[in-house]
C-alpha cells in the first residue's frame, strides 16, 4: 500500500538517505532545504514523500511563495535550480503530483512549478530557456587544464601568474561583502548574510566557501559551491572591481575544479543560467556542456508560463534603480525583496 506522508523532523536521516540513493534527485532535495526556505526565508513548505511497506520510494519538496510583488505560487524548489519529483517508480510519482495538485489549489495559487532536469509531461506548459552546464573532472592537474579551451587557460593562467591564490573558509565573513557586491552592480537583491550562514550550518562539510586572495592579500572573490555524489556545484559567489586586474574570476573557477578534485568529484555542475546572458556566453566559453533544463507547470490563474527572471523587459527601471542604490541600503532592503522571488 502506497501512502503519501509530510516530513517531519523524525523522518530527515530517511529522507535523505533515499535522497542520495535515488539516481533522479539532486542535493536541491535534500531535507535541509526545508529549514532553508521555511525556517529562514518564511516561506509555507511541504516536503512530501511516498511510503510503500515502511520505505520512503519518492519525494517532493514543495513551498508556497505568497506575494503583493510577484503573486502567489508553489513551486518545487523556489531558490533552487533543480527540483520537481524524485521517485523510484511511477506509482510514487503519480500519487506525489496528485497530492501537490491537491495543494496548489487548496492554497489557491496561480501556478505550480516543477523544476525537473528531464522532461516528465509533454503535455504540460514549460520553461526551455534555463540549461544547466556541466563538465567530467580529470582526477590531476595537467588533466584539467586540458579540457578548458585555450581563452581561458590563458586567463587562468594570468591569474596565477598574478600570484593569486585560494583559501577555504569556514563562514561568510569574507564571501557575503563578495557577494554582496557583486549583485548590487548587477541590479539584483541580495539574500541575507544571515541566509547563507545557515546554508553552510545546514549542510556542513557538503558546503564549501572558496576564498580567491590576489598577492597582496586582499580577498578580491568568492564563491559558495555544494557536493553531492562526486559533483561539486558553485552557487553563490561574488567578486569586487579589484579581481578583474588579475582574472580573478576565471582563477577562481580554476580554484574551484582542483579543490573538488581534492574532493574526489568528478563531474563539475556550473549551475543555471538563460540563454542569450552574460553568464550562458561565459559557461560556454569555459567548455562545459549545456544540457538543456525541462521546467514544467501546472497552470490554474495564467495564460502562460511565469518569466520572474532579471532579463523580463518590466524590471528594467526596477534593475537601473537598485544599481544606483547606496549598498547599505540594498544589503538592508535585498532580504525582504529577494525572499518574494523564488
Amino acid at each position: 500500500m502506497l501512502e503519501v506522508k509530510l516530513l517531519t523532523p523524525a523522518d530527515r536521516a530517511r529522507w535523505d538517505r533515499f535522497v542520495l540513493d535515488c539516481p533522479a534527485a539532486t542535493f536541491f532535495h535534500r531535507a535541509g532545504w526545508e529549514e532553508l526556505v521555511g525556517g529562514v526565508l518564511g516561506h509555507r513548505t511541504w516536503f512530501l514523500y511516498a511510503e510503500r511497506d515502511g520505505e520512503i520510494c519518492g519525494v517532493l519538496p514543495l513551498a508556497q511563495v505568497k506575494s503583493l510583488l510577484f503573486g502567489n505560487s508553489m513551486t518545487s524548489l523556489p531558490f533552487c535550480v533543480y527540483g520537481g519529483v524524485a521517485s523510484m517508480d511511477v506509482e510514487a510519482s503519480e500519487a506525489l503530483e496528485a497530492e501537490a495538485e491537491r495543494l496548489a489549489r487548496e492554497m489557491d495559487v496561480a501556478y505550480l512549478e516543477y523544476r525537473n532536469v528531464s522532461p516528465h509531461h509533454a503535455d504540460w506548459p514549460t520553461q526551455d530557456i534555463y540549461a544547466t552546464f556541466r563538465m567530467d573532472l580529470a582526477a590531476d592537474e595537467a588533466g584539467r587544464m586540458k579540457a578548458i579551451p585555450s581563452n581561458r587557460r590563458n586567463k587562468v593562467r594570468r591569474g596565477i601568474k598574478a600570484g593569486l591564490s585560494w583559501e577555504i573558509d569556514q563562514d561568510v565573513e569574507r564571501l557575503f561583502p563578495l557577494y554582496a557586491d557583486n549583485v548590487h552592480r548587477h541590479g539584483t537583491p541580495p539574500f541575507s548574510r544571515r541566509y547563507l550562514e545557515r546554508i553552510k550550518e545546514v549542510f556542513g562539510d557538503d558546503c564549501d566557501i572558496l576564498i580567491v586572495i590576489d598577492a597582496e592579500g586582499v580577498p578580491v572573490s568568492g564563491m559558495m559551491s555544494f557536493f553531492f555524489r562526486g559533483e561539486t556545484m558553485p552557487y553563490y559567489a561574488g567578486e569586487n572591481l579589484r579581481a578583474r586586474d588579475t582574472a580573478a574570476n576565471d582563477y577562481k573557477y580554476w580554484a574551484l575544479m582542483a579543490r573538488a578534485a581534492e574532493r574526489g568529484c568528478t563531474v563539475f555542475d556550473c549551475g543555471r543560467s538563460k540563454q542569450g546572458t552574460g553568464a550562458y556566453v561565459f559557461k560556454n566559453s569555459w567548455g562545459f556542456t549545456a544540457v538543456p533544463l525541462h521546467y514544467e507547470y501546472r497552470l490554474y490563474k495564467r495564460d502562460s508560463v511565469p518569466q520572474n527572471n532579471p532579463s523580463n523587459p518590466k524590471y528594467k527601471l526596477f534593475i537601473e534603480a537598485w544599481q544606483r542604490m547606496p549598498i547599505g541600503l540594498a544589503n538592508w532592503l535585498g532580504p525582504y525583496i529577494v525572499r518574494n522571488l523564488g
